[in-house]
């Protein structure tokens, strides 16, 4: 329903159940968004512009607004509240707790001992949350039609991990591709690499101007 709000920061608080509401005024009227700890270190100065992408949970006693400082991030807690047993206060506490790319690759990887760094997520939570997401992923990574064939250098099960993560992160199939296509050139670049560095490596290549 929102998408997005861009106006000044009117304030930033925090309450005793530590959750911390960004106060947003938009054409003079005031909105109260509940956004990751973290975001609070990116946003500016009260009274400065800045644009937060929104997500409205809307229950029978109350209406929330949550607030992201990316598109992706956003998408990415859209995921998580979709796994059965996930609520919204269990998905900040993963994407405060765990920078986005560090996130993404412990549910592509599998890393059920990085994601329980979560409070409240526990052993299981961590594996219902690996097999449903990771199961997502890759679906959408064959609808958007990448991996006609495995690039110069990677092995066909990091590639489709750099793949999955990058997509989950908020890249475009064409910028996958690019990234892809840049490492296969890199003169360094070799099949034992962990996927963590191949990743690093895309990203980092995306990243250049």
């Amino acid at each position: 329903m929102i998408g997005y709000l861009k106006g000044t920061v009117a304030g930033v608080v925090k309450n005793t159940g530590n959750r911390v509401f960004l106060s947003l005024e938009v054409n003079q009227v005031g909105y109260d968004l509940q956004i990751v700890p973290r975001m609070v270190q990116q946003l500016p100065a009260i009274g400065e512009s800045v644009q937060v992408f929104t997500h409205l949970q809307v229950r029978e006693d109350q209406m929330v607004l949550y607030g992201f400082s990316s598109y992706a991030e956003r998408d990415l807690f859209r995921q998580l509240i979709g796994v059965s047993g996930i609520g919204s206060q269990l998905a900040i506490a993963l994407l405060d707790t765990l920078e986005m790319s560090e996130l993404v690759q412990a549910i592509v990887r599998e890393n059920t001992r990085l994601l329980a760094k979560a409070p409240g997520v526990g052993k299981k939570t961590a594996e219902r949350i690996c097999l449903e997401l990771r199961t997502k992923l890759a679906e959408w990574r064959k609808q958007v039609g990448l991996s006609p064939s495995v690039a110069a250098g990677l092995k066909p099960a990091v590639q489709e991990d750099v793949e999955m993560t990058l997509l989950a992160l908020g890249y475009t199939s064409s910028e996958v591709m690019q990234a892809l296509s840049a490492l296969s050139e890199q003169a360094d670049a070799s099949t034992e690499m962990p996927v963590e560095e191949w990743i690093r490596r895309a990203i980092a290549s995306l990243s250049e101007p």
